[in-house]
């Protein structure tokens, strides 16, 4: 009896597919290894996987994001590839997909730019780090569906795509600023003044919707929170998501959280956690290393409850100016948005726990983060 491509594939599948060991994988690689002429379906069989994930709930950034946290950077570029090759035969989706899109796509060109070409290995090797992706995409369990924010209609000149994203354009420069300067006061400036332009972006948007016949729905999206101490990241971008009207789940096992809100406002959030996040980091080097350099040793400890104390103050202080900005005629607004928001989580998320905070026992590590955060402070207009 002659093997075709496709029975290759599905020997290869069940040795290896359904089955945690090395002896197990080999013998799927070796299969496949041996039938070139399996390449196409064995593809094909990947670009399935992916849009299964997709009904799944999943997004190509969470993927692409799970494999890394997961597997090697060969897995990530096959991930990749394979979910570039499924698009053509997705359906409609909106502009934060097609931007996730994008970005594959130009990490792509980056890698391909800075080695020439992809690793090239020998066919064994391949089909190892096929099966092995393919093992992890096929236990992706279900996720809630998010879909795209409805957006009203554009109804006042100087509204819509093209305004907001020349303030999104001018948000992210400040933040770099205050990401790439040595300078605290200054990027206490820079930060104070980008969350000044959030603000008013998110009222206008606010008031723009409720004078539209078709107001705005609260969306989601998904901003991932990586070991190590992650707990500490993901209070602090709860802390950003409730100062800019957003609600944060935290999914510790697959290391994101989901934030719930109005488009304007989850774009507020996802730049201001990644900046908050970039100026800890370099924070807490500057701290560590003074403190090492005062004969201390215990850096895992100190990390965690410098972020911690850092999450801590810069949400009391963006709780703070997040109140500031509300007058009185804004408030039935407000309001009602913040009821969508909480409808919609409580619609997605109809059972949530809480957790501890745990490992904050460094004292000099918690008096740094909270002055590292009041540097970082992102005071109201």
């Amino acid at each position: 009896m002659t093997s075709t491509p496709s029975s290759t594939v599905e020997r290869a599948f069940e040795a290896a597919l359904y089955a945690e060991t090395d002896t197990a994988l080999d013998t799927g690689a070796s299969l496949l290894a041996a039938d070139p002429a399996a390449d196409d379906e064995l593809a094909r069989r990947g670009r399935e996987f992916v849009a299964t994930a997709w009904r799944r709930g999943w997004q190509p950034a969470d993927v692409v994001r799970f494999v890394r946290r997961e597997l090697d950077d060969a897995h990530v570029r096959l991930a990749s590839a394979l979910i570039r090759a499924q698009t053509p035969y997705d359906g409609p989706r909106g502009p934060r997909w097609a931007a996730q899109l994008d970005q594959l796509t130009a990490e792509a060109a980056e890698t391909a730019e800075a080695t020439g070409t992809a690793p090239r290995t020998d066919r064994f090797s391949h089909a190892t780090t096929v099966l092995e992706l393919y093992r992890l995409l096929l236990r992706l369990p279900a996720l809630e569906p998010l879909g795209e924010p409805t957006r009203r209609p554009d109804s006042a000149p100087g509204t819509g795509p093209a305004a907001e994203s020349r303030m999104l354009t001018r948000i992210r420069a400040l933040l770099a600023k205050a990401e790439a300067t040595g300078f605290p006061e200054e990027a206490e400036a820079l930060s104070a003044k980008a969350q000044e332009l959030m603000a008013r972006h998110s009222i206008d948007e606010a008031l723009l919707a409720a004078r539209a016949p078709s107001p705005d729905a609260p969306g989601a999206c998904r901003i991932g929170v990586e070991a190590p101490y992650e707990q500490a990241k993901a209070v602090l971008l709860d802390a950003v998501a409730t100062a800019n009207h957003c609600r944060a789940v935290w999914n510790e096992p697959l290391g994101f959280s989901t934030v719930v809100g109005f488009e304007a406002d989850l774009e507020a959030v996802e730049l201001l956690y990644t900046s908050l996040l970039v100026q800890a980091t370099s924070a807490m080097t500057r701290a560590e290393t003074a403190q090492r350099a005062g004969g201390r040793k215990r850096t895992k400890t100190f990390r965690q409850s410098f972020l911690a104390a850092y999450a801590h103050r810069i949400g009391t202080r963006l709780a703070a100016a997040a109140e500031t900005q509300v007058t009185d005629d804004l408030l039935p607004v407000l309001a009602s948005r913040e009821v969508a928001v909480t409808t919609h989580t409580d619609r997605m998320f109809p059972e949530t726990t809480t957790t501890r905070l745990r490992g904050v026992s460094d004292e000099a590590g918690w008096t740094e983060g909270a002055q590292a955060a009041d540097r970082a402070q992102v005071a109201p207009r």
